[in-house]
């Protein structure tokens, strides 16, 4: 073991959990799990669904966290880990909590003067008809607690509204109408405070749901992502901007659409970034020379800031 990743001391990496993305969690965890074994690491995998005294029992140095959605990038954990003085990776509660909830992620965008599809939270005595006229059809229906656009519709027609409203609450009891964006869809990592390149994401129908973010083999992914430099600097920039404006740290992706008239439109933040073999972070690191390896170990140096 070398002294470079002696620094590190036990490592546990954190994944599976309970929430809805338990599945995709398992295959980062165990992905990261591999990357730290193979460079030489003390490192243990912890599936989070066991509950915090098994991690305790561990006694880590510092923690990966590759778990996804509630429970583990909702700022619950953050909280619990600060408390027990153990260093994690990516963002702190405030900003997990935050990226997590989408409507009040959007409301701090707005705030500031970022730009960002009109949304409101909707109830069950929502008037659908009175909705379509704010709000504008098509319109995205999606749960305001959940990733990996589960419990997600793209609703054209008035009527399919309330079966939207009605799939949403399955995934959480708090769910949003947001404006449809046609365009390009966009995705822009941040490591260590600095934009990696911007990945155009092309799925085989139009929409990258779940199974089109992990599973299909006909997702397209352009690197370059085809804008003009220009263009890409731009969209770096208003990127992390608006991982910033959140309070975001460490790394993370910025989700981001662009309009037909050439206008960006920031979605979502995600703060536990995907480390599968489709993840999009992986993809834009290794397209700058940084390789699955030294990424994971740059992620995890981020902890050492908080002993400083």
């Amino acid at each position: 073991m070398t002294d470079d990743v002696n620094r590190f001391g036990r490592v546990v990496v954190l994944y599976g959990g309970t929430s809805s993305e338990r599945e995709v969690s398992l295959m980062s965890g165990k992905a990261v799990l591999a990357s730290l074994e193979a460079q030489g690491v003390d490192v243990i995998g912890y599936d989070f669904a066991e509950g915090l005294p098994g991690l305790m029992a561990l006694e880590p140095d510092r923690v990966f966290i590759a778990l996804h959605g509630r429970g583990g990038e909702d700022g619950t954990l953050q909280g619990a880990l600060e408390l027990l003085g153990i260093p994690y990776t990516g963002s702190k509660v405030m900003a997990s909590a935050l990226g997590m909830d989408k409507m009040r992620t959007k409301r701090v965008w707005a705030a500031e003067g970022l730009p960002t599809p009109l949304s409101e939270r909707l109830t069950l005595d929502t008037d659908w008809r009175a909705l379509s006229e704010r709000i504008g059809l098509p319109m995205v229906i999606k749960p305001v607690n959940e990733g990996s656009t589960l419990g997600l519709t793209i609703v054209r027609d008035e009527s399919a509204l309330e079966a939207a409203f009605e799939a949403s609450l399955k995934f959480d009891h708090e769910v949003m109408a947001e404006r449809f964006i046609e365009g390009e869809e966009y995705t822009v990592a941040v490591l260590d405070g600095q934009a990696l390149p911007a990945i155009r994401v092309v799925a085989p129908d139009g929409f990258y749901d779940y199974e089109a973010k992990y599973f299909s083999d006909e997702t397209r992914y352009l690197l370059p992502c085809g804008l003009d430099a220009d263009v890409e600097q731009r969209l770096s920039t208003l990127s992390v901007q608006a991982f910033e404006s959140i309070g975001c740290e460490g790394w993370g992706r910025v989700d981001v659409m662009r309009d037909y008239d050439g206008g960006f439109w920031l979605l979502e933040v995600n703060t536990s970034p995907g480390m599968t073999g489709h993840s999009l972070v992986p993809q834009a690191a290794h397209h700058v020379g940084i390789d699955f390896n030294a990424l994971v170990c740059r992620v995890l140096a981020t902890t050492l800031a908080s002993e400083a």
